[in-house]
């Protein structure tokens, strides 16, 4: 695995994902009910790795010409990665279930998730990110993280996200009760 490195925001994030959605829509067409920019580089201002993190929603995930298509246009699939991980879920549960792949050779780094609408992986992102778009102090709480671990660990990346992923699902569950504030009716 390559050196972990937390970059300063860059504005070209926007753009590179615009490229590779579209890139992806053309090839999935109607299996894709959705693209979205996820992960840190999706939130303006915040520090990442130099990596674009794309959520691909489709209706059903074992459709045979998901992987097919995607294989054929050049993406590399990982078929070892088979789910999310969250803290407090069944690892085998069907809400965690995805399929992964990585970007064409040669191209920009691009970690690719498709995940099925409706499951709990599928909205979490989504909510995480919206979260962190809207809440300052969470958003810098994150960076700050970040930026420590791949200082303390960046050639040890089981290490790292053994300590980030739990964060971030700790941040998700305050994401879910500020989503509840928001969807309530008074």
């Amino acid at each position: 695995m390559a050196r972990i490195t937390i970059s300063a925001p860059d504005p070209q994030w926007p753009q590179a994902y615009k490229q590779i959605e579209q890139q992806l829509q053309n090839v999935l067409e109607s299996l894709a009910i959705q693209i979205d920019h996820i992960g840190s580089t999706s939130v303006p201002g915040l520090p990442a790795k130099n990596v674009i993190d794309i959520q691909v929603t489709v209706r059903d995930l074992s459709h045979p010409e998901i992987t097919g298509k995607l294989s054929q246009a050049g993406y590399r699939y990982l078929p070892d990665i088979q789910s999310d991980n969250l803290v407090g879920e069944d690892e085998n549960s069907d809400e965690l279930k995805k399929l992964y792949f990585r970007e064409k050779n040669g191209e920009r780094e691009a970690h690719i998730h498709i995940r099925e609408s409706g499951r709990l992986n599928q909205k979490y992102p989504l909510l995480f990110r919206d979260f962190l778009r809207h809440d300052s102090m969470v958003r810098q709480a994150y960076a700050t993280v970040k930026q420590a671990l791949a200082k303390r660990f960046p050639d040890d990346a089981e290490s790292y996200y053994a300590i980030k992923d739990p964060y971030m699902d700790t941040i998700y569950r305050a994401a879910c009760l500020w989503e509840q504030t928001r969807t309530r009716v008074y």
